[in-house]
This record gives C-alpha cells, structure tokens and sequence, in this order.
C-alpha cells in the first residue's frame, strides 16, 4: 500500500530519497542550471515536503514552495529508481494538485530540464499528459536555455 503524508526532509529515514534526488539533478544538466534543493532547503519557510512510503519504507518525494502571486512551485518529485515505472511519480503530482486546489492554491508551477536534457525526457511527459502547459519563467526564475517551465491552471472541481 502506497501512502503519502507530510514529512520532514532532514530526517534520517529520508536521507537515501533525498540523496537519489540530488544526485540527479546534479548530474542530468550543467550546473549553473541546476534548481534542485537540499534537505535543508526543502525544511526552509514557505515549503511543505510529502514523502511516499510503501510498506513503511520511503520511495518518493514531492514538495510545494508557496510563492507570492498565489501559486505554488511543484519541487523536488523524485521517485527511487527501484520503483519507477508503477505510476508513482503520478500519483504524487495529482496529490500535490489535488492538496493546492484544495487550499485555494490558482496554479501550479514548475521548472525542469529543457528538451535537449534527455535526464528530464520522462518527467516533461508526465507534466505534459497531466495538462501543464510550457510558459515563461516563473517567478523567481531568469530564461535559461536549460530550463522548461510548466503552468498547470487549478479552477475548483465542480
């Protein structure tokens, strides 16, 4: 069974996620274009962390930034390679959707790796088939080459 609750990203049993998550991002694009945070920075002000446990264990991760303009920045959604491929990553997209909807949240935002980055060719699908479309940067983000930036609109359910 697959269960998502909020969590604290320093903590120990988290550490291997966490790790895996950056050890991404630092090799599957250049570094000056590398947005990934550490669990420090995903414990900071203004960011709410959610891990994915399977059987008590840890296997992903995803976290929401609260931005200024009533959007929220989608950050950190990693799921360990051993368990990929079962729609995990999914399932934590539409919770995080889900949650901001519910919070009165009006869109996610996101940046990731840009189409010549073939490390982020899964994750850009996955934005895509869930309806968020390609836009300019958001806030807090200068164009870059290296960079995609995603908007998915979030109008209450009927």
């Amino acid at each position: 069974m697959i269960d998502i609750r909020e969590a604290d990203p320093t903590s120990d049993a988290l550490r291997p996620v966490i790790e895996a998550h950056f050890a991404h991002g630092e090799t599957a694009g250049p570094a000056e274009s590398n947005h990934t945070m550490d669990a420090e920075a995903l414990a900071g002000p203004g960011i709410r962390f959610w891990a994915m446990f399977e059987a008590g264990q840890p296997v992903g991760c995803g976290a929401l930034k609260a931005l200024p303009d009533g959007t929220a920045e989608v950050k950190s959604v990693h799921i360990l390679a051993q368990v990929r491929g079962r729609g995990l990553a999914r399932r934590m997209m539409v919770h995080l959707a889900d949650l901001a909807r519910s919070e009165g949240i009006s869109a996610l935002v996101l940046e990731t790796g840009a189409a010549h980055l073939p490390e982020y060719d899964t994750a850009r699908k996955l934005y895509e088939a869930l309806g968020y479309s390609y836009c300019g940067p958001i806030y807090g983000y200068t164009a870059d080459p290296n960079s995609a930036f995603m908007r998915l609109g979030l109008e209450p359910r009927p």
